[in-house]
């Protein structure tokens, strides 16, 4: 036993330690770097996967200081599970350098009243070329170890994996290119609500590397869209409103010719005092506005104009309205369907 402790310096005594507190203190030092909508389930799993690495490699480390032959000889051993060591600590590097690209050029966002670092055009590129450096790197390792080194000449597997790309580039270059664009042009963020060319309206989560992951306002459910599918829609910005009494939004009804402006206007002003006892979201100090839209052949197209600081109810505010709208017309008298109309011309 004695003859063992002598193979170990102190070097070694002081990695040894270093270990055992990484193991140790895993749970807590993970928590700092791993996001916060993290589940619970895959947090447990990459701190345990994160402690076995951790175990596994001391183990390699000084089982191998003990038998220095084993790498000399380049045993099987050691071309077996040497492999696996590269692999995670390339995912963990890889991890590591993208969360501190992540907080050195992300931009600090509040959304839900929570403070939280979003990604911009600097941290895409960035964690992009890492994860290719480490990535070409890891794999060099790897045929290094198991003495293939004839992959790495021309025509070896780094060209077919050159050419690989370089054949499906078409399927996922333009949502890479265009991920990018939208995050450099900072047209929409994550937080935004946005309304993409008449379709639905959501609450941009995240831009990935291939697709932007949306949530519909109308029915809470995630939707994923490519990003080139994306960038060639029309793109409504509702977060990024340029009056300041806040967003302008026009409901629009048809009502016949016999119902005069004064009583419109009158009901639409009971509607949204109305509203307004039932806490909806728009800006109670303005009042709304009546816009004549078109006269039509059998009613005229009114709008109802009215401001809302809160994107994230734009929804739900135009339905409380809507109906508000619909129930003081019924008590007034005034229908909101377009009537149909003839004329009759008298025949001398």
């Amino acid at each position: 036993m004695a003859h063992y402790f002598t193979l170990f310096s102190y070097i070694d005594l002081a990695i040894a330690a270093a270990l055992v507190l990484l193991i140790i203190f895993a749970k807590p030092l993970l928590k700092i770097i791993l996001p916060a909508s993290l589940s619970d389930n895959k947090r447990h799993f990459r701190i345990a996967l994160f402690r076995a690495a951790l175990f596994t490699t001391s183990l390699i480390y000084y089982f191998n200081r003990i038998h220095e032959p084993l790498i000399a000889s380049g045993g099987n051993t050691f071309k077996i599970i040497m492999p696996f060591v590269i692999l995670y600590l390339a995912y963990l590097s890889n991890y590591l350098c993208q969360y501190f690209i992540h907080k050195k050029y992300g931009k600090e966002r509040t959304i839900a009243d929570e403070k939280t670092t979003i990604a911009t055009y600097q941290t895409r590129l960035l964690s992009l070329i890492m994860t290719v450096f480490i990535t070409v790197i890891t794999l060099i390792s790897i045929i290094k170890i198991l003495g293939f080194d004839s992959l790495l000449e021309a025509g070896g597997i780094l060209g077919i994996i050159g050419l690989m790309f370089a054949l499906t580039q078409a399927a996922w270059a333009p949502d890479v290119i265009s991920g990018l664009i939208f995050l450099n042009s900072a047209n929409f963020e994550e937080g935004d609500v946005i309304e993409v060319e008449n379709e639905f309206i959501g609450r941009v989560i995240k831009t990935q590397l291939f697709h932007t992951e949306i949530l519909n306002l109308k029915n809470k459910h995630r939707i994923m869209v490519r990003n080139a599918q994306l960038r060639d829609k029309v793109i409504h910005n509702y977060s990024r409103f340029t009056s300041l009494k806040g967003l302008r939004e026009c409901l629009t009804f048809n009502i016949g010719y016999d119902v005069t402006q004064k009583n419109i206007l009158n009901m639409i002003n009971n509607a949204f005092d109305q509203a307004k006892q039932d806490d909806t979201t728009f800006e109670h100090d303005t009042a709304p506005e009546l816009k004549l839209l078109e006269t039509g052949d059998h009613a005229v197209t009114w709008g109802v104009i009215y401001f809302t600081k809160d994107p994230y109810s734009v929804v739900s505010t135009r339905q409380n309205i809507t109906t508000h709208i619909l129930n003081t017309a019924i008590a007034h008298d005034i229908s909101l369907g377009t009537p149909l109309t003839h004329t009759v011309k008298q025949l001398t």
